[in-house]
């Protein structure tokens, strides 16, 4: 099975990899967090092709397909060289406590797959997501007010995004503008890694960086 590349995926491994440090008797400062990495992967992709496909896309928007339990997960389906692997680093006793393992893991990951967004004024950085100076601060909405309602009848994000911001300072937020159409910001340009891959962007960051704030020229 190839790698997937979904936000749920990590978040299942995510979840995987603190359970596994959560195990009784595993000294967390010993481990070494690439071989942690590159063993919840091994699991994760191991077990995520019996996670059925309506919880394998799970958001806060289709929450309700949840199931009030997960009796029902095939876990006779389940790859044996996961079970095998939990065991024979002495992580379970046997496949039943491995499939408990995994129980847990995916009680875990609907919790988090399924949180809702954060109240945005709570996500308020220090530095401006686009300058990283340590200046005076204003709020980009990602997703742009006037396009809110086109948005969602286009159905390019859910409505959960709508609110989202990125802390900027004044001319950083000022740049954005001026790259982009709103529209174009709402559809392409809606989170600040999206915006930092635009070339013109990078290049007024490069400058934008070098700026002492409150310093007058000319």
């Amino acid at each position: 099975m190839d790698t997937p590349s979904t936000s749920q995926f990590f978040a299942f491994k995510d979840c995987l990899a603190r359970r596994i440090l959560a195990l009784p008797g595993l000294n967390s400062e010993s481990e070494d967090s690439s071989d942690l990495d590159e063993f919840a992967m091994y699991l994760a992709v191991e077990s995520w092709e019996i996670v059925p496909e309506s919880l394998q896309n799970i958001t806060y928007e289709s929450r309700t397909d949840a199931p009030e339990d997960l009796d029902d997960l095939p876990l006779d389906s389940l790859s044996s060289e996961f079970c095998d692997s939990l065991i024979s680093y002495g992580f379970v006793p046997d496949v039943e406590d491995a499939f408990r393992f995994l129980h847990r893991v995916m009680e875990d990951y609907l919790k988090e797959a399924c949180t809702p967004p954060p109240v945005w004024a709570s996500t308020r950085t220090r530095e401006c997501e686009i300058c990283e100076r340590e200046v005076p601060l204003t709020y980009h909405h990602l997703i742009p007010k006037s396009t809110h309602a086109k948005v969602l009848k286009k159905k390019w994000h859910p409505e959960s995004m709508l609110n989202s911001v990125a802390w900027l300072c004044r001319p950083c937020h000022t740049a954005v503008h001026q790259v982009a159409r709103t529209e174009d910001l709402a559809r392409n340009y809606y989170t600040v890694g999206l915006l930092l891959e635009r070339e013109d962007i990078q290049k007024w960051r490069k400058y934008a960086a070098k700026q002492r704030f409150g310093v007058r020229r000319g």
